[in-house]
């Protein structure tokens, strides 16, 4: 009996995926800029909202330093769809239409169920990375009741634990890298195209692995500019968040026929 080696009907209802240049982060950047000038009231709405709500995730979270933590980290791994409102404003522009911020809420009800399915995953796998980081915070053992800053300052600093603070580095960036490569272009191909959770992700894994050099810098990018906000006690989200959101719309655009 022979294999078929002929696309599935699966494979044949996928988006195809194109090629970008390596520096084409660069110009998603300039195209996210241009969205947040464009409309800049919503935008920045979104950035402040981003960094408030962080503020006062870290400010009761500063006695619970594994939480705390996670927090943090996991930023990482739900940020795509946090953004999901800036991906209804830039496509708003794009038909020539500014929204308000209200009327960018409600355009996440378009395909809402899909959206839910894949907030519910990255849930899942944020709950899973918070379990991993409890057992190894228990494992090491160190006393957590003189609060965050002294509990990651000796597992940071102090060199006593540089095995176990570079594995998990490494461990929380496979986990992010592997999220990354789920999520590039899954929601807004979602929110534009009403499509299932299933077929969004399987695109973005291909965008992934056929752009792996541009992307692997977008994510860079990403990474370097949301730990510029946080040193900036958040505030600094109030402009990186949209710029981010709306670049990744336009990243979406140039990967998705």
């Amino acid at each position: 009996m022979k294999l078929s080696c002929h696309p599935t009907s699966f494979e044949q209802t996928l988006p195809r995926v194109r090629h970008v240049q390596p520096d084409q982060a660069l110009h998603w950047l300039r195209a996210g800029w241009q969205d947040v000038r464009a409309n800049p009231l919503p935008s920045l709405a979104y950035g402040l909202l981003f960094a408030l709500a962080g503020d006062v995730i870290i400010l009761a979270l500063l006695d619970h330093p594994h939480l705390l933590t996670v927090a943090i980290s996991g930023f990482f791994l739900v940020a795509p769809l946090l953004s999901a409102g800036l991906y209804v404003l830039s496509r708003s522009l794009e038909q020539g239409e500014k929204l308000l911020f209200v009327d960018s809420i409600m355009g996440l009800r378009r395909n809402g169920q899909s959206l839910a399915i894949f907030g519910l995953i990255l849930a899942l796998i944020a709950l899973f990375w918070e379990r991993v980081t409890a057992v190894a915070f228990a494992l090491i053992a160190i006393d957590s009741s003189a609060g965050a800053s002294a509990f990651l300052g000796e597992i940071l600093f102090s060199g006593e634990h540089l095995a176990f603070t570079l594995t998990w580095f490494a461990l929380g960036g496979l986990l992010a890298l592997f999220v990354f490569a789920l999520s590039v272009v899954s929601v807004p191909l979602m929110l534009d195209r009403d499509t299932d959770v299933a077929t969004a992700m399987v695109t973005s894994v291909r965008a992934f692995t056929r752009n792996g050099p541009p992307l692997l810098l977008w994510s860079g990018i990403i990474v370097g500019l949301t730990l510029l906000g946080f040193i900036t006690f958040l505030f600094g989200l109030v402009i990186i968040m949209p710029i981010l959101g709306h670049a990744s719309w336009h990243a979406y655009r140039d990967l998705v026929e």
